[in-house]
């Protein structure tokens, strides 16, 4: 397989969020907004690119028997390194998406592609597949964030700049930015994602 059809198949033909529906619990909780949807995204993204090198790199010594313990410590040495400098540079973010970044260690794509892909591949394939999967889920999740924060509150703010405002004359469906509007979203996303790969 190609370097680039290894990067494409995170972000198109294996979403993790619209086609492989993994990742789902940050995806739902914090796609309040596509500033808060994008920061967990990088966040996400930076800890499977990190992770799947390491692991990669050590997968002819890492013991089969003791593989996911190891995986885990290798996993949650980089979510908290991305937790103290979310929590140092971006304190609004960090607070916006409070437990969720300590929650990445749990996160089944990253523990799923470690175990599914970085264990068995080099270590370039490894941080290209990781790559893809990372924007894949940084666009599905930026995405679902932007089209909740839009609905729910006419506005879309990304890098904390305020890049739409629909004014005050917009009534917004305060239900796209609770739970149900998540849900809500996400189906529309995934039904849109699959009658597009039908063509």
């Amino acid at each position: 397989m190609s370097t680039w059809k290894e990067f494409t198949k995170g972000i198109l033909k294996e979403n993790p969020v619209l086609i492989l529906v993994i990742g789902l619990c940050p995806a739902l909780a914090v796609s309040s907004s596509a500033n808060d949807g994008l920061g967990m995204g990088i966040a996400s993204l930076f800890v499977l690119v990190m992770s799947s090198l390491v692991v990669s790199a050590l997968r002819k010594v890492i013991p089969s028997a003791i593989r996911i313990p190891i995986f885990i410590i290798i996993i949650s040495t980089f979510v908290t390194i991305i937790d103290y400098v979310m929590h140092a540079f971006q304190p609004e973010l960090y607070a916006n998406l409070g437990v969720f970044v300590p929650l990445i260690v749990v996160n089944c794509l990253v523990l799923g592609r470690a175990e599914a892909f970085a264990s068995k591949n080099s270590v370039w394939l490894s941080v290209v597949d990781a790559l893809g999967m990372g924007v894949g889920f940084a666009l599905a999740l930026t995405v679902l964030g932007a089209i909740r924060e839009m609905l729910g509150n006419g506005t879309l703010t990304l890098f904390n700049i305020e890049m739409l405002n629909f004014g005050p004359s917009f009534k917004p469906a305060l239900i796209m930015i609770m739970p149900p509007g998540a849900f809500l979203t996400l189906g529309f996303l995934m039904a849109l994602q699959k009658r597009m790969s039908e063509k």
